[in-house]
């Protein structure tokens, strides 16, 4: 069986972790402070803050922002929902635009304008759709010219870069990037990701709501009488300043995250020569095509995307995915709209305004993409799929 995403865990990989598990601490150790900088070093940002999940790092991203009750937030429709979770877990109101039918990304021209149109949008979370980032000199300008917040979701784009050459993560253009380090992701940790930022307040901050909101770094401390003995703070002492939460990575994820990120470059290039091959055999089809109609080079290839033109065929999705299964191909559909789920549709948020989004789920199909994914593997999933469509 092919699935549509799948880890790739070496020897060394396995050595490091066992090594670190038999000899060395399981938690709150070294290896979290090392795998932080060596991501911050990676991609260019100051800061980076490891986390239990992506999830973990949006929601304490937007908690970092510190925005008013019941503000809004815009995002994009496509994507996991645990992007529009973490707006509504601060007690914020998601806001959806629509998606740009090439890039699938959001459309960053829509939010711009709900954002001028409504004076309660006081943050965005973009979303890097496969791997994609969004446009850089758009998102620029954006930000520029309404003073918007931003949070990158690049939880499908670690390894990718802007088309203007910065490494996503380096926070360029926006407030903070969150990662995910799920297995099927560029790297992984098991579950894991990391938040970087190149600001210091926001760091510190993220670093107390990672962990039960505990002062940590702080060299100024609100109750000295209690934490001070003759000018020396107390070595038992610490306290509480926000309700954090424990979102704490081990040193076992740590130390996988370290020894993974050291072949990153050879994993995006692996997918990428992949999404190469797919792009140019597709050509040939004529009832399936790939879903982003813009320049992926720079894209970490996270997913595969195709749209497929069910109109043209017999067959309906059900059918197509139970078909490949039979075959030995493992695919998915990345996503249902979000304002579809029925949580967020009771909350009203028509469809109405995201047709792109709606046309774009009605054809999608990820079809496998991971670097172990051999040529003859690649070109089974090739041959199965024209099989099946046509």
């Amino acid at each position: 069986m092919i699935p549509y995403g799948q880890h790739t865990i070496s020897s060394t990989d396995a050595i490091r972790v066992a090594w670190q598990v038999r000899f060395h601490t399981l938690t709150q150790g070294k290896q979290i402070a090392k795998f932080e900088e060596e991501v911050a070093n990676f991609v260019g940002a100051r800061y980076a803050v490891a986390v239990s999940s992506a999830t973990a790092g949006l929601h304490i991203a937007m908690l970092a922002l510190r925005l008013p009750a019941n503000a809004q937030v815009i995002t994009t429709p496509i994507s996991f929902v645990a992007t529009a979770n973490s707006i509504t877990y601060c007690g914020l109101r998601p806001v959806f635009a629509d998606i740009d039918p090439n890039s699938l990304t959001l459309d960053l021209e829509a939010a711009r304008k709900k954002i001028s149109e409504d004076s309660e949008i006081k943050a965005m979370i973009t979303v890097h759709y496969g791997g994609l980032p969004d446009d850089s000199e758009q998102l620029k300008q954006l930000r520029s010219s309404t003073g918007i917040h931003v949070i990158e979701d690049a939880a499908h784009s670690f390894g990718a870069s802007y088309s203007t050459g910065e490494i996503v993560g380096s926070c360029k253009n926006s407030d903070m990037t969150v990662f995910s380090f799920h297995p099927v992701k560029s790297i992984t940790t098991g579950e894991g990701g990391v938040v970087t930022t190149n600001d210091e307040e926001l760091y510190r901050i993220l670093l107390r709501l990672r962990s039960h909101g505990i002062n940590k770094l702080e060299t100024k401390l609100s109750n000295p009488f209690a934490g001070e003995t003759n000018g020396q703070m107390n070595p038992w002492y610490y306290e509480m300043l926000d309700l954090g939460f424990n979102y704490r990575l081990t040193e076992i994820q740590a130390v996988l995250g370290r020894s993974q990120l050291s072949r990153v470059d050879s994993f995006i290039e692996a997918r990428r020569e992949i999404a190469s091959f797919y792009t140019e055999e597709l050509k040939s089809f004529e009832n399936v095509s790939t879903a982003q109609k813009v320049d992926t080079s720079h894209s970490a290839h996270h997913l595969f995307p195709v749209r497929i033109a069910f109109g043209r065929i017999a067959q309906s999705r059900y059918d197509i995915i139970k078909t490949l299964k039979n075959l030995g191909i493992g695919t998915q559909v990345h996503y249902i709209p979000i304002p579809l789920h029925p949580y967020y549709a009771e909350r009203g948020h028509p469809l109405v305004e995201l047709p792109h989004a709606i046309e774009y789920y009605e054809q999608a199909l990820s079809i496998p993409i991971f670097p172990n994914l051999r040529k003859s593997g690649q070109r089974k999933v090739l041959k199965a799929l024209k099989n099946v469509v046509g």
